[in-house]
């Protein structure tokens, strides 16, 4: 019989091939990743867990462009990243909305480089806007929002240019629980509907199974890949199902006596 033909994988969107970062303090060295490997297809949604010090958002920040490795390569789409583009989004803890700016306004900061009249930035503003649920707002200020507004407001402003993959440093951290649970399925539809890559930064360890097709797990002192966990759970997820507290648990088990 004729063995199958092996099907090729999708090259990442995002990937991070043998990467090393140090930095150098007062103290003397601190290194920050030691050869990491991680790759993200096209259209996935990973999270990266572990505790503080670990080098997550150091590696987020390489491949925004924001930083540069030590040594080994970042690349998306197989290019290397030498810079910010806006292909790739950023959204931090932090909304950062201007104060001065309406909600519109602040989300259609990101076209200014995308060549629409305004008439298409109207446009895009609204479609931005009635998908993160912020009809009614348009006119309102930053602080005459909520927090987990806020965040909507932020990730449609991440949305605006159209970027091909999302980066998120702790996005919903700084939320109660019980509008961190809500964002969490609103960042889900907003995933699924975008059809971007997303690569999710955080310390909660439930949020990156409920949220994830994979689960990178990192140590510190030095940063480094402790194990890469797929999340073979379907959508919509149950937190009370028994393989959703299976794979917390190996994941918990990954992080061991660092904890989070």
């Amino acid at each position: 019989m004729a063995l199958a033909a092996r099907v090729a994988e999708p090259e990442p969107a995002l990937a991070v091939q043998r990467v090393s970062r140090v930095f150098r303090t007062a103290d003397g060295a601190v290194p920050a990743l030691s050869d990491v490997s991680v790759g993200v297809a096209p259209g996935a949604f990973v999270s990266l867990v572990g505790p503080s010090g670990c080098g997550k958002s150091t590696l987020l920040r390489l491949l925004a462009g924001l930083d540069v490795p030590d040594d080994g390569e970042v690349l998306f789409e197989g290019v290397p990243i030498t810079g910010p583009s806006l292909s790739r989004g950023m959204l931090f803890q932090d909304h950062r909305l201007l104060p001065w700016l309406s909600v519109a306004d602040n989300i259609g900061l990101g076209l200014h480089k995308q060549g629409l009249d305004a008439e298409g930035r109207r446009h895009r503003v609204q479609e931005l806007i009635d998908l993160v649920g912020l009809n009614g707002f348009e006119r309102a200020y930053p602080y005459q929002l909520s927090g987990g507004m806020s965040q909507r407001a932020a990730i449609a402003r991440s949305l605006a240019p159209r970027p091909r993959a999302l980066l998120l440093d702790e996005p919903l951290g700084a939320l109660d629980s019980l509008t961190r649970a809500k964002m969490q399925t609103e960042l889900l539809r907003i995933w699924e509907h975008e059809g971007i890559t997303m690569l999710l930064v955080t310390h909660d360890v439930e949020e990156a199974v409920y949220l994830s097709d994979r689960v990178v797990v990192m140590l510190p002192r030095p940063g480094r890949i402790a194990a890469t966990v797929d999340i073979d759970l379907p959508r919509p997820r149950h937190r009370g199902d028994p393989g959703f507290a299976r794979i917390k648990a190996e994941i918990l088990g990954w992080l061991g006596a660092d904890g989070l």
